[in-house]
């Protein structure tokens, strides 16, 4: 999660009950790994291009919140998925980000190989990023009760 998301948070200004949100791929160029700098989604670089069946800040996600004994968990419920068509699709890392936000805040950065690699899929073949079955995102501390 970005540090100015965080803040952001904190301060009220995601709502992940009632904002907009969407995924955007990124290359291994790109400077999206850097969690402490970015507020906005302009200061990324190096998006995937428009093409072979992806589309730039097109694919919308929906995030759910939940409490479990006083952890938090948020989570992205819909697994996005682009079909590559006349050429691949190659991504190092998706961006989560809060389309609803006057910057469109950058949220969660995920790296999409742990080696960490390219991800590729060739024409004809889904790229499909499939979140982690315990949340994207855990927030936990001591229980009021």
């Amino acid at each position: 999660m970005y540090a100015k998301a965080k803040l952001a948070l904190a301060n009220g200004d995601i709502d992940f009950n009632g904002h907009s949100f969407k995924i955007n791929l990124y290359l291994d160029t790109s400077n999206c790994d850097t969690l402490t700098a970015h507020d906005a989604l302009a200061d990324l670089t190096n998006q995937v291009a428009t093409a072979f069946g992806y589309t730039q800040n097109t694919k919308a996600v929906t995030i759910s919140t939940a409490d479990s004994s006083g952890t938090i968990t948020i989570d992205e419920t819909t697994n996005p998925v682009w079909t590559a068509s006349g050429g691949a699709i190659t991504a190092r890392f998706a961006v989560i980000y809060d389309d609803t936000h006057a910057d469109d805040m950058p949220i969660f950065v995920c790296l999409l190989d742990t080696a960490p690699a390219d991800v590729t899929a060739t024409d004809g073949n889904t790229f499909t990023i499939t979140m982690n079955a315990s949340g994207v995102v855990t927030l936990s501390g001591a229980d009021s009760n």
